[in-house]
């Protein structure tokens, strides 16, 4: 991904919150998230998180099932618990 002309190739948490519409103590809860952390830098006393790396992170998170599908799932499992209920 190839980045515009006069766009910051890092971020600190401040922008990186406008950039991604995310706030900045969420994205905190991400950097040290124990399955999937958002990769960051610390230099000096300051986080940093590439843009690149964020967009690659973020797309890692798409959900891609619609709401129909997950309705019909839900409403699968929803049956077997009744008809397990019922036959006890």
């Amino acid at each position: 991904m190839e980045r515009e002309a006069g766009k910051p190739g890092y971020f600190d948490l401040k922008t990186l919150a406008t950039h991604s519409c995310c706030s900045v103590r969420w994205l905190r809860d991400r950097l040290v998230d124990r399955t999937h952390p958002l990769p960051h830098y610390r230099v000096g006393g300051k986080l940093l998180v590439n843009r690149d790396e964020f967009d690659h992170w973020m797309k890692t998170h798409r959900i891609t099932s619609s709401s129909d599908q997950l309705a019909e799932i839900v409403e699968s499992v929803v049956s077997k618990i009744r008809l397990s209920g019922r036959v006890a």
